[in-house]
Order: C-alpha cells, then structure tokens, then sequence
C-alpha cells in the first residue's frame, strides 16, 4: 500500500488558520501524508500580521533536500514566500527534484489586507516559479497583479487574463471568483485545451482566513493521489466550499475566523 504524500512550501501562520498549518490539516483532513518546508514565519492571527520573518534561502533548500531525499512525494503545494531569494533556491530546488505536480498559489496579500510578498518579489515568482507550475491558483487580484492589469471584471476578461498567464508557462490556471460580487463564486479553469467555469453559492461569513491556501492544498491533496486536475479541482472546490459553510461552527478570534478543515469529522 503506497501512502500518498505532499509537501507544502510556504509561510507559516501562528494563529493556525492559514500557511503551512491550513495546507498541512488540508493534507490530513483528505487523506494524504503531509510534509513542509517552511519559507517565513509570520506573527498573524485573524485579525491581520504583524511580523514576517524570512526563513534564509539555503535553510529553504535543506528542509527541500531533507524532504525529497526520503519521501516519495507526489505533489508540491507553493504558497507564500516572501523574498525574491527564496524563489530562486525553491526553484533551483524543484528544477533537480522534478516533481510530477505543482500547484502554485501565489500569495501576495493576506485574508486581512496586510502584504505577505516584496514587490520586488513578484517578478520571480512570475519568471521562476510559474513556468514549474502544473497549475497555478491566483483570486481575481492576483491574476491581475501578476499582469500589471486591471482587475477583470467579466467572464470573458477573466478567461483573457487566465490566457495571458498561461502563456508565461505554467500549465494550468485557476482564476478564483471569490473576490467577485453576486450570489455565486464562479472560479475559471484555463487551460491549452479549454476554459471552464466552476461556480458554487457565495457564502455568507466574515471566517474565510485560509481559504486560498486550503484550495491550492486540496488540489495538491487530489493529485498526489493520482486524480487528473480537472477532477482534482472539483473536489477541491467541493471540499473548500463545504469547509467555508460549516466554519461559523468555530469561534475563533476576533477577525476572520479560519474555515473548518475538518468538517467531514466533526
């Protein structure tokens, strides 16, 4: 019996709700072995962050190599990173390693507004680490940010943009609506082949902290288990969306509360 594993490589969050926590209870709650390498430390809780502090780039790559040297990883999960010299060692790290899946999640901003990435940053995530991605999962501001373009505010802008970042070498992207305004959050998977929509019902809560990393984990959850990324995306955003439902269960803070990773269970 082969375990299914995944590694997540991101920010950590002391408050539990997001980062290297979110993506490891994502990992658990659907049923893969999980593994990280941690990139920043933050001083967060839901209610916004305080502090950011870079893991060095060479201590990055050892926790890659301690990683990858044991573990037959299935997937990757890159979430936020922080500096430009960390996306060079992930990068330099993944090229050697070669693993057969990676979701990117390009984390620029945090749930609360605060900036979880140097600008002077953004390039390399955009030069070094989208042409690695199997698919890459940025929301709405995000997509933009990663063009230098407007906010698109339309299915057919949304696709357009999806097409753009394709072109600058990552696989797949999946443009996430929940930035979006009206009764669904429709997300756009934008592929060489085709673009599709992926609406589900918008969800009234304020507790939403985590929720692009939980969605990135989950794709990377269902692909280290084998599942093409069409299928894997469903579930993800079946699971994500039923995680955001049952999260006004928790009381959690001050601010926005962390979804309920571990619906199924309890």
């Amino acid at each position: 019996m082969t375990t299914p594993v995944a590694l997540t490589i991101a920010g950590s969050d002391s408050s539990g709700g997001a980062g290297i926590q979110a993506d490891l209870k994502t990992f658990a709650a659907l049923g893969v072995y999980g593994a990280s390498a941690i990139a920043a430390l933050t001083a967060q809780n839901t209610r916004g962050v305080t502090g950011i502090h870079a893991v060095p780039a060479d201590f990055v790559t050892a926790q890659i190599d301690a990683v990858f040297s044991d573990l037959d990883v299935g997937a990757v999960k890159i979430g936020m990173v922080a500096q430009a010299a960390s996306i060079d060692a992930i990068a330099a790290a993944l090229s050697r390693w070669k693993p057969q899946h990676i979701v990117l999640d390009p984390v620029m901003v945090a749930t609360s507004g605060d900036r979880l990435l140097a600008s002077e940053a953004v390039d390399a995530l955009r030069t070094r680490l989208m042409p690695l991605a199997s698919v890459i999962t940025p929301n709405l501001p995000e997509a933009a940010a990663l063009l230098g373009e407007p906010i698109a505010a339309s299915e057919a802008a949304i696709e357009a943009q999806g097409r753009r970042l394709l072109a600058l070498g990552c696989r797949a992207v999946l443009i996430k609506g929940g930035h979006g305004e009206g009764t669904e959050s429709t997300d756009y998977l934008v592929t060489s082949a085709h673009s599709l929509a992926l609406p589900a019902p918008r969800i009234a809560t304020k507790n939403t902290h985590g929720t692009g990393c939980s969605l990135s984990s989950a794709i990377a959850a269902e692909l280290a288990k084998g599942a093409e990324l069409e299928p894997a995306v469903r579930t993800a955003k079946a699971w994500i969306s039923a995680a955001i439902a049952s999260a006004d269960r928790f009381s959690v803070g001050h601010g926005h509360g962390p979804v309920h990773h571990f619906h199924k269970f309890y």
